[in-house]
């Protein structure tokens, strides 16, 4: 799924296949101003680091873009992500959840149209992904996720696409239908075939997990 998004993004051309964004094919060279249009979150956020601060990092793209109100978007991104008081920070010296954000940020800044996600959340303790989840659903932008966490995806969306393990299509619909399907599940590598000791839905964390739901606003 990383290597997917990678080609998604343009930093792998495919080596069969068409690749096509709105209409014009992606490969070894890339249509003007897909850079602008096209932001990638690695699974490891600390590989895109490159920055001395974090305001330096939420700023740099727009700079390169050319946007006279980069300052702008840099204060926007950083207190939407609620990183204000981390801007003249290392980014090597936060946490990987953070680091998760700043990068998130700094794609953010320069307003793409199309915004690919691996492993979002695979650093971020339950606040953080709790917060993430509601955060990414507010946004206005198309966004491609790779996870292999079912409640996760669940939460984010309500088409899933499942590669199988030998880099096949399995699966492209409604999350539901896929939920439903047990054997294309255990095939896919996203349940055990092996019982599980106990059912997790009748524990008390479940009810109070329902009693959040109804409480939530949306």
């Amino acid at each position: 799924k990383s290597t997917l998004l990678r080609i998604l993004g343009g930093l792998y051309p495919p080596t069969t296949g068409t690749y096509l964004f709105n209409g014009t094919p992606v490969g070894r060279r890339v249509p003007p101003n897909f850079r602008q249009q096209v932001g990638l979150l690695f699974q490891n956020p600390e590989s895109m680091i490159f920055n001395p601060t974090v305001w330096d990092e939420l700023i740099f793209s727009p700079r390169q873009f050319g946007f006279p109100d980069w300052r702008e978007r840099g204060e926007k991104v950083a207190e939407l992500l609620e990183i204000t008081d981390l801007l003249g920070k290392s980014p090597l010296e936060l946490s990987r959840g953070e680091q998760q954000r700043v990068m998130l940020g700094a794609l953010l800044s320069y307003s793409p149209k199309l915004l690919l996600l691996d492993e979002p959340t695979s650093a971020m303790d339950p606040r953080h992904t709790g917060w993430f989840i509601h955060f990414l659903d507010k946004l206005e932008i198309t966004a491609v996720i790779a996870t292999h966490d079912l409640s996760i995806g669940y939460q984010l969306g309500t088409r899933a696409v499942v590669l199988g393990e030998e880099h096949q299509l399995l699966f492209d619909g409604e999350y539901d239908t896929l939920l439903s399907n047990r054997k294309l599940l255990e095939r896919a590598n996203l349940i055990s075939r092996y019982p599980p000791k106990r059912c997790f839905c009748d524990s008390p964390y479940y009810q109070l997990w329902r009693d959040l739901l109804k409480s939530s606003p949306n």
